[in-house]
């Protein structure tokens, strides 16, 4: 009786074992999954963010930063993408500028994935796909889906209230791990406290002029579709923001970044640095909660009848109809609002100017998809390709 005990005992514990590993495997694929990034001829020089605060060295909450300087001298800009995994819109915008731009005046710090940790996270239980895939004319180039926070693995636990520091406001204890809620950040903090400290590093050691952080928000939520931007930013915001309305027929309002809500980028860039900051946001149906399964399709074309249905009772903050908000809109509204704050400040401050060419705007990705700007990594030189 005693060995058939013990034999089903064993028989259940391999199959206990068969199932946890059948699930932590693709978690575990997905963590350490590389995405390709090809440097364009723009690059001159790759850095990492532990570059401007040693601590994170070989740490999941490093990244990379690709330099593109031009020939001369001018004023400089960071862009961000990334910063929640889950709105994967800004991260293929910048993975555009890394193979397409060249910089003829001033230089850009390009940041695909500022929340490394957050990338290689996920959400299983609300049916996150684990990566999803654009179409390219020579196949098709791979990304993760990421998670809006880090990692547990690489930040835990989380504390029961967060408080930001410097202001000491009160946050989400989830909001820790958010870094969109941890700048300025803070040096002898949280890694991803470290991680918002560090930019602000190469913000005031590079002496960078903007900083344009890229997201994209539910149709179902007012902030969408729009610059967010503070008092001293508020200018080249309304410029860049009527331009594109009336030459591209895009809509992108403005929003003001609020002083009593502490830790994010539009906010805290500003008032801890001479950098004027930006905010663009688009609109994700894939984000909204009244919608279908959390497909790779939804994720790509932005089609789902519950958002139509919702839309036709006005319940929405963007236009949406049964051409849904396909990724190539969103991409290139991230690409030609970028373009279009740099032009606008180089008008105003000439000498500090950034001059950038060979990027597609909201016209050209429309037209040509994605997955067009993307090269073949089995064509180009090995030396051009960053593995992240």
């Amino acid at each position: 009786m005693k060995n058939k005990l013990f034999r089903f005992k064993i028989v259940w514990g391999i199959i206990f074992a068969i199932f946890i590993l059948a699930g932590g495997y693709p978690l575990y694929r997905h963590r350490h999954y590389s995405v390709q990034l090809i440097c364009g001829p723009g690059v001159t020089e790759i850095k990492k963010l532990s570059d401007y605060f040693p601590p994170l060295k070989d740490t999941m909450a490093d990244t990379t930063i690709f330099v593109l300087q031009g020939k001369e001298p001018g004023g400089k800009a960071l862009i961000l993408a990334n910063t929640h995994s889950n709105e994967p819109e800004g991260m293929l915008a910048v993975t555009i500028m890394i193979e397409k731009a060249v910089v003829e005046k001033g230089t850009l710090y390009l940041i695909p994935f500022f929340n490394h940790s957050g990338g290689v996270n996920t959400r299983p239980g609300e049916g996150y796909p684990l990566y999803f895939s654009i179409p390219t004319p020579w196949g098709k180039k791979t990304f993760r889906m990421g998670n809006r926070d880090a990692s547990p693995l690489d930040q835990w636990p989380d504390p029961d209230v967060y408080i930001h520091y410097p202001e000491k406001q009160m946050l989400s204890y989830l909001d820790i791990r958010n870094t969109n809620r941890t700048w300025p950040g803070r040096k002898n903090g949280l890694p991803m406290e470290q991680v918002t400290y560090a930019a602000m590093e190469l913000l005031r050691k590079e002496k960078v002029d903007l900083a344009i952080d890229l997201h994209g928000a539910e149709t179902m939520f007012p902030v969408t579709n729009c610059i967010v931007a503070p008092e001293k930013s508020m200018r080249i915001a309304t410029l860049a923001s009527l331009t594109v309305k009336s030459m591209e027929g895009f809509e992108n309002h403005l929003e003001s970044s609020p002083s009593k809500f502490r830790g994010l980028s539009h906010r805290e860039i500003g008032d801890y640095s001479d950098t004027l900051p930006f905010l663009l946001e688009c609109p994700i149906p894939f984000l909204d909660q009244p919608t279908g399964p959390k497909t790779e399709k939804l994720l790509l074309d932005g089609k789902d009848s519950f958002l139509l249905s919702l839309a036709k009772k006005k319940k929405l903050f963007v236009p949406y109809d049964q051409s849904g908000w396909p990724i190539e809109k969103r991409v290139g509204q991230h690409l030609s609002v970028i373009l279009e704050i740099i032009k606008q400040y180089s008008r105003k401050m000439p000498a500090r100017a950034i001059v950038i060419k060979d990027v597609p705007r909201y016209p050209e990705l429309v037209k040509n998809g994605v997955g067009y700007y993307f090269s073949d990594p089995t064509k180009v030189d090995p030396k051009k390709i960053v593995n992240q």
